[in-house]
């Protein structure tokens, strides 16, 4: 770890789509600043639809997982980034950090064809895209 960056943990219940986007997102945008961590309260495994639309902007999730936040306890983030209900209560667990709430919608809720369903993982994604500019870029 970079003693210099400042930490940031994006937290969401399963690690599969939208923290999985923040992380990838900060850590293009602005990895010479911040050192980007994402977890889960239920860790599953990452949507492959999140995949192909973080590919088709030039950010490859292939070698990213999905973590427990288990994992990073030992850590002493600057900030902490909740971006569903279900995690919201995680922050008071981060004193010291610089916490923030943002929810979107997920992708793992969306129906229909597969083009309709990478269609709106997209406006997820360009969502989330403007969140990071205006919260750790401006």
């Amino acid at each position: 770890m970079h003693p210099l960056k400042e930490k940031v943990l994006f937290l969401c219940t399963h690690n599969a789509a939208r923290s999985q986007m923040t992380e990838g997102l900060l850590r293009d945008l602005r990895g010479n600043k911040y050192e980007v961590f994402s977890a889960g309260t239920e860790p599953t495994s990452i949507n492959p639809y999140v995949v192909k639309a973080m590919e088709e902007i030039g950010i490859s999730l292939s070698n990213h997982r999905s973590k427990f936040i288990q994992e990073y306890r030992d850590i002493n983030f600057n900030h902490v980034v909740t971006l569903c209900d279900k995690s919201k209560e995680l922050c008071s667990f981060y004193y010291g950090a610089r916490t923030y709430e943002q929810s979107f919608p997920d992708p793992l809720e969306f129906t229909g064809s597969e083009e309709e369903i990478l269609a709106q993982v997209r406006t997820v994604r360009d969502s989330i895209k403007e969140y990071i500019i205006n919260t750790f870029i401006r």
